[in-house]
């Protein structure tokens, strides 16, 4: 865990706790797409119901930032999370559709709500790191089309190397955005 300390060398339960918190929440973000992309691509009976799980992830991301920056806040940024993650599998749906334009096109509106999502987060928080997030945010979606696109290839080595990837990415980015929220709001922590 790379979490900011309130004293050198001393975490607060309150850090770890918001740690752990962030990093189950992203943990479960890339798992349960995993699942809902898997299910997509291979027409499994459980598509609906793993899709819906996935969702439920927008509002637990959202839930995670009311205690900081109140329902409105932590309602918009769960919307900005439910839009990247129905983008996502409309975006997988194209590609195994073979329907190129609208994979261009998702792709296109998948960029633009990360960006949406970073420009959030460094509203809200003056010590969140808009760039080197936005890189990680970045990162995140190639890797992720990355491992649709080996799912659809049918090369399940990579899939599961790029998924690899793609959970260390997901935990620097709980990471990242622990550490704003402590340094933000030092005095909670």
């Amino acid at each position: 865990m790379h979490v900011a300390a309130s004293q050198p060398g001393c975490l607060s339960r309150a850090q770890v706790d918001l740690n752990n918190q962030m990093r189950s929440l992203w943990e479960q973000h890339v798992a349960w797409t995993r699942m809902a992309i898997r299910s997509i691509v291979f027409s499994l009976p459980d598509t609906d119901v793993t899709v819906a799980r996935l969702l439920q992830n927008a509002p637990d991301m959202g839930d995670a930032l009311k205690p900081f920056y109140g329902a409105a806040a932590g309602d918009a940024y769960a919307q900005l999370i439910n839009e990247h993650l129905v983008i996502a599998a409309d975006l997988v749906k194209a590609a195994k559709a073979g329907d190129q334009t609208a994979a261009a096109a998702a792709e296109k509106k998948w960029v633009a709500n990360g960006d949406q999502i970073v420009e959030f987060l460094s509203r809200l928080n003056p010590y969140f790191p808009k760039e080197e997030f936005r890189q990680m945010f970045y990162q995140h979606l190639a890797l992720t089309k990355g491992e649709a696109v080996a799912l659809l290839q049918k090369d399940y080595k990579q899939s599961v190397q790029l998924y690899d990837s793609i959970e260390r990415g997901a935990l620097a980015m709980a990471d990242m955005l622990t550490n704003s929220i402590i340094r933000q709001f030092l005095q909670c922590f």
